[in-house]
């Protein structure tokens, strides 16, 4: 360090003339430069025989030379501890945003790996929410208060900010942060409040008359009527009605051979009144899909706006598609049909799924309850028309 050393304050960095530099007196190392239009606070330092120069800003605000003073020592005490803080400032400056992160992990990771209801789910909430809130910063830079503070915002749909910080930690998965520690871990999710809508009789015949009401004075497309008894009878995901193409029916054997679904290849079992309605259903020239849209060779996108309309008629306004699946569980569990049964019509992989509904079967130890009593009390029912004599006295 120059013997002219001297303690660096205001009146110091203000005397400087360009291209001069001085160094601190009481800090080894500590010093400022006076570039062309800047004078610029760094410290000098040595890690693993090399010289190095750390900036740690520009005088002004904030950097004060007490303040710039009080960060020099602490830069140089990461020295101490065998830690290079140039290096380290380097690699973060060229660490990704979440933005950049997260259009690489759409486009590496969901879309050559995930089906395509993923992707466009995971798209929708990177663009409307992950970018918008967090896309600025760096991933580096990104803390486990900041993915709290945006759970909590969509706090009013649990549903939506549970799904949006498991995006985010396979996001941070994903990157290859060796060594660093998730931001999205430990992060307490809201409690989710499962629906279970079953349709009962009378709604199903509601239902019904609905479906022929909208066919009958062609208020929907045939081809949306057909969609919607299609998920009733055979208890489909709408996904796999809408992308089900005709080369996946086979109508002799009575089954649909679906190529793809959420748990793979998939076989769907049709009974007479789906096998009648796509024995009907016409085929559109041109078109590949049973349910076609209004594009050319395209499939029909949405089913939500034309299945509210219908579900008005109906009487049913709080029924979603997805509880025509819940009511073919439903009733195939009243039947006393057994939950393995069951799970291979819906194409559950996983055993505890068809679980949800093993309260709507009937309870075996109750059937042979009622059986054991109903005998029970026909035999001593039969005691009380013996003749008087002949009973017990």
């Amino acid at each position: 360090m120059p013997e002219a050393a001297i303690k660096i304050t205001k009146a110091a960095v203000d005397r400087l003339a360009p291209g001069e530099i001085i160094w601190d007196v009481e800090i080894r190392g500590f010093g400022v430069r006076c570039q062309r239009r800047d004078r610029v606070y760094l410290v000098k330092y040595r890690s693993q025989a090399r010289q190095r120069w750390y900036t740690i800003g520009k005088h002004g605000s904030p950097w004060t030379p007490e303040l710039a003073r009080r960060e020099a020592k602490r830069i140089l005490g990461l020295v101490a501890e065998g830690k290079d803080p140039a290096d380290k400032k380097q690699k973060d400056r060229s660490a990704p945003t979440l933005s950049a992160l997260a259009d690489r992990f759409l486009e590496e990771h969901v879309e050559a790996k995930s089906k395509d209801r993923t992707y466009t789910e995971y798209k929708r909430l990177i663009e409307r929410v992950v970018k918008p809130e967090l896309g600025r910063l760096k991933i580096d830079e990104v803390r486990s208060s900041d993915i709290e503070r945006l759970h909590l915002k969509f706090r009013a749909t649990p549903y939506q900010a549970n799904r949006l910080v498991a995006l985010l930690s396979k996001m941070f998965n994903w990157s290859g942060r060796r060594g660093e520690r998730n931001p999205c871990v430990g992060i307490e999710h809201f409690t989710e409040q499962k629906r279970r809508r079953y349709l009962s009789s009378a709604e199903l015949a509601r239902l019904g008359a609905a479906l022929a009401q909208a066919e009958e004075q062609k208020l929907r497309s045939p081809y949306v009527v057909a969609a919607i008894r299609l998920l009733v009878f055979t208890g489909a995901r709408l996904t796999e009605i809408l992308t089900l193409r005709w080369d996946h029916v086979d109508l002799e054997r009575g089954v649909l051979n679906l190529a793809d679904s959420k748990t793979g290849a998939k076989t769907v079992y049709l009974n007479a009144a789906s096998r009648e309605l796509l024995t009907a259903l016409p085929h559109l020239d041109g078109n590949p899909f049973v349910i076609p849209g209004e594009r050319q060779g395209k499939h029909l996108v949405n089913l939500e706006k034309p299945w509210r309309a219908i579900r008005q008629l109906a009487q049913l306004p709080d029924v979603r598609l997805h509880d025509l699946r819940h009511s073919f569980a439903s009733i195939g569990a009243g039947a006393g049909l057994g939950l393995p049964v069951i799970g291979a019509l819906l194409g559950h992989a996983q055993a505890a799924t068809t679980a949800r509904y093993a309260h709507l079967a009937s309870d075996p130890l109750k059937q042979a309850a009622d059986l054991i009593g109903g005998r029970l009390e026909t035999a001593m029912r039969a005691g009380e028309h013996q003749p008087e004599k002949e009973r017990i006295e």
